[in-house]
């Protein structure tokens, strides 16, 4: 049922986002005077087809595979072209022009996420939590730098930080970077003063730089409210839903010890693996207990228990006012506030994707399609805003992987169109077919990693 679950709202995100981005192809294509023959979205056998009006008479497909697209350009390279439609042959256009059609894609993926940030930004109120540390831990970089419980984390590096989100990607810049942290905080007195963690060895800097490493590592936590152990989303077909638990119950206890924090729940849960607790929790009025058993996951090599349960997804309500960060955008001032999001985004991709080859942030960080369809399960079951905000991840993830100069990719093709550029003819077939080749290596390469990392992850709960 999980997997089903997990795969059905992966097809909806590729198939979306898919259907975006070779849409850019698509318009700008047509827009530049370029023929185009079909627009499909999905691979293999057609199920539906119709030809569009107008004197191309494109062909419009929807197939089988719904795990990718493309679009079909009329190509002297691909077979016989009729003179009175060379002009308009993808190759016989002006570089420039083809170099437009490929950004197109991306560009759609990254305009695409900025729009629905925008809607976002514009029809709510945004409520965040202000990045406060607890639970500094002694001996650790963040006790050993001065950082004290309740200091507010106004900028790092120079660079204010807003909520927690914010702060803990300008905390794995700067680990990943050089290893030493300046921080600007604000104590519970109101006075300002700055502090610096430092982590001067790399492979431990690169140690931390594995997926919920981070905060640990550097001996300190991001301040939660202690919220009733109230259950949010539960997982299909996890132990919670089979033993017949809903969202919204409260556990009140779990065999003889008494619960009062989603906190100790979790932690009596996670030392369990594969145990059986008898769950007592509280729903309408009423309270009952029923029996489940614990599944098993693995974690660096270590086992844990897990429910399939998700903690409460509102706990504003459980925040002190002057913990959140409240903010209301006007129609112009979420625009400013959508593209600037995507754009910090986008370049936190590319600073840790060159980080990444180049050692100095884990591989552990890449994920395959498996662990994406997880993610889309699980965003999906926290419901639409969640399952909103993944999309507008993977849509910018998408627009910045395209860009990427491999071969098979749009940044690669743009290369080979502006090495033709600057030869004044195009790459001889044996260049580009090294080129092909490499980016098929590379991406195998990195594809092989991703998968290794997902399963390596799943191995303890089988």
């Amino acid at each position: 049922m999980t997997v089903g679950w997990d795969l059905l709202w992966f097809i909806v995100c590729v198939s979306l986002l898919v259907t975006i981005h070779e849409f850019g192809h698509f318009w700008v294509a047509r827009r530049l005077g370029f023929k185009v023959l079909r627009f499909s979205i999905g691979f293999g056998k057609p199920l539906l087809r119709w030809v569009g009006k107008g004197p191309d008479h494109v062909e419009y497909v929807v197939a089988a595979l719904p795990l990718g697209g493309y679009v079909k350009m009329l190509d002297e390279r691909e077979g016989h072209v009729a003179a009175a439609d060379a002009p308009r042959a993808f190759g016989a256009k002006a570089p420039w022009k083809r170099i437009l059609v490929m950004l197109a894609g991306p560009a759609a993926n990254i305009v695409f996420a900025i729009l629905v940030l925008w809607v976002i930004y514009w029809s709510t109120e945004l409520v965040r939590l202000k990045p406060i540390a607890a639970d500094i831990v002694v001996g650790s970089p963040a006790a050993a730098a001065g950082l004290r419980d309740g200091d507010e984390l106004r900028a790092i590096g120079g660079r204010p930080v807003e909520d927690q989100g914010d702060a803990a990607i300008g905390l794995l810049d700067a680990v990943s970077d050089n290893g030493e942290v300046a921080l600007e905080v604000r104590g519970r007195d109101g006075s300002t003063r700055n502090v610096t963690l430092v982590v001067a060895d790399p492979d431990q800097r690169r140690k931390l730089t594995e997926p919920n490493r981070l905060m640990p590592g550097l001996g300190f936590e991001f301040w939660l409210p202690e919220v009733p152990a109230e259950l949010g989303g539960l997982q299909r077909g996890g132990p919670a839903e089979k033993a017949g638990l809903l969202p919204g119950d409260v556990v009140v206890a779990l065999d003889d010890t008494t619960i009062r924090t989603f906190g100790e729940f979790y932690s009596y849960v996670r030392a369990r693996p594969n145990q059986s607790l008898l769950v007592k929790v509280q729903r309408d009025g009423a309270t009952f207990a029923n029996r489940v058993t614990t599944s098993v996951v693995a974690e660096n090599g270590k086992t844990f228990g897990r429910l399939g349960v998700e903690s409460p997804h509102d706990i504003t309500k459980y925040v002190p006012a002057d913990h959140l960060i409240h903010t209301d955008y006007g129609p112009v001032t979420a625009f400013g506030a959508a593209s600037g999001r995507a754009w910090q985004l986008t370049v936190m991709q590319t600073k840790f994707f060159v980080r990444m080859l180049t050692g100095r942030i884990s591989l552990k960080n890449l994920s395959s399609p498996i662990g994406i369809a997880s993610y889309a399960g699980d965003s999906a079951r926290a419901g639409a805003s969640q399952y909103i905000s993944f999309l507008v991840l993977i849509s910018l993830s998408l627009g910045f992987l395209n860009l990427l100069p491999i071969p098979i990719l749009d940044g690669g093709q743009i290369v080979f169109v502006v090495a033709e550029w600057l030869k004044g003819s195009p790459l001889s077939e044996r260049a580009q077919m090294v080129g092909w080749h490499a980016g098929l290596v590379m991406l195998a390469l990195l594809m092989g990693v991703a998968v290794f990392n997902d399963l390596s992850s799943r191995l303890g709960a089988s």
